[in-house]
C-alpha cells in the first residue's frame, strides 16, 4: 500500500492508497513540538482502526509547508515503517514547468496540486485550496504552473476577528440564511461565508479574464467542501487532490 502525507500549517493530512483507490484518510493536528514517537503512535492507531498493518505500507511520499516537521516524519517512517519516503522538493521529477519569477518560492504542496489538477482535469485549471491560507494555483493548457494568489484562509480571518477585537466571539462556519445579519454572530458568519465566496468568485473571474477563457475550478483543502456550497464558481470539489498528486509524483520517480 502507498501512504501519502501532506504536512500543512494546521493539519497533517494522511491518505492510505490500495492501488488507485484511497482506502482511508485522516487529519492530524500539526504540532512542531511533537516527537516522532508521538506522531507514530497516533498514525499506527489510525491504521489499526482500518485494519492496515505497518507491513502493508511499502511506499510513502510527502510534501510539507512546515520544514521542521520533515525530519520528524522522515525519522518515524524509517524507524517504524522501515521506509525512506519520497519528499517532494528540489531534484524530484514532477513534470511541471514553473513559470514564476522565482520558481523556488513555490510551495511543494502547490506543485503537487498542479500535477494532480492537470492530470485529472486538463488545462487551464485553477485549484483553490482553502486552508490556513487560501491559495489559487493556475495551470495552463500545457500543464505549466503560471502563478496564483495567496490570501488569508477563512479560519485565519475568523480568528483574527476574535483575537484582535474585545467583543466579537468565535463562530462556526454555517450557511447564513440571509445577507443582512441581525445579530453579531450572524453578521460575522455572513462576512466570512459570503465574503470568502465573493473573494473566490472575484479572483477566479479576474484570472479567467487574463487567461482569455474559462477554466476548470477545483475546490480543495480543509474548508473546500464548506465554501463550495456557497458559490457556483467551482467546477468540482476534490478534497484529496494533494494526496492524489503525491501518489502521481511518486509513480514518476520510481
Amino acid at each position: 500500500m502507498f501512504l501519502a502525507i501532506d504536512i500543512g500549517n494546521t493539519n497533517v493530512t494522511v491518505g492510505a492508497f490500495d492501488g488507485d483507490h484511497i482506502r482511508a484518510t485522516w487529519r492530524l493536528e500539526t504540532d512542531i513540538h511533537k516527537m516522532p514517537d508521538e506522531y507514530a503512535a497516533t498514525l499506527m492507531t489510525l491504521l489499526k482502526f482500518h485494519n492496515i498493518q505497518l507491513t502493508d505500507i511499502t511506499e510513502v511520499a510527502l510534501c510539507s509547508t512546515v520544514p521542521p516537521l520533515v525530519p520528524v516524519f522522515n525519522e518515524l517512517l524509517e524507524d517504524y515503517f522501515k521506509i525512506k519516503p519520497l519528499v517532494v522538493g528540489a531534484g524530484v521529477k514532477t513534470g511541471v514547468k514553473i513559470r514564476m519569477d522565482n520558481p523556488r518560492e513555490v510551495g511543494a504542496d502547490r506543485i503537487v496540486n498542479t500535477v494532480a489538477g492537470y492530470k485529472l482535469y486538463g488545462g487551464p485549471t485553477i485549484v483553490v485550496d482553502l486552508g490556513t491560507a487560501t491559495t489559487f494555483d493556475t495551470i495552463s493548457k500545457e500543464g505549466d504552473f503560471i502563478g496564483g494568489v495567496i490570501a488569508p484562509g477563512p479560519m485565519t480571518a475568523a480568528e483574527a476577528l476574535f483575537s484582535r477585537t474585545a467583543a466579537l466571539p468565535r463562530i462556526q462556519f454555517v450557511h447564513p440564511p440571509k445577507a443582512i445579519g441581525t445579530n453579531t454572530i450572524a453578521a460575522m458568519q455572513v462576512g466570512i461565508m459570503f465574503g470568502y465566496a465573493g473573494l473566490v468568485e472575484g479572483i477566479v473571474r479576474r484570472m479567467e479574464k487574463e487567461l482569455g477563457e474559462k477554466a476548470t475550478v477545483v475546490a480543495t483543502g480543509g474548508y473546500g467542501e464548506i465554501f463550495a456550497r456557497e458559490t457556483e464558481i467551482f467546477s468540482v470539489v476534490n478534497p484529496d487532490i494533494t494526496l492524489i498528486g503525491l501518489r502521481m509524483i511518486y509513480q514518476m520517480n520510481k
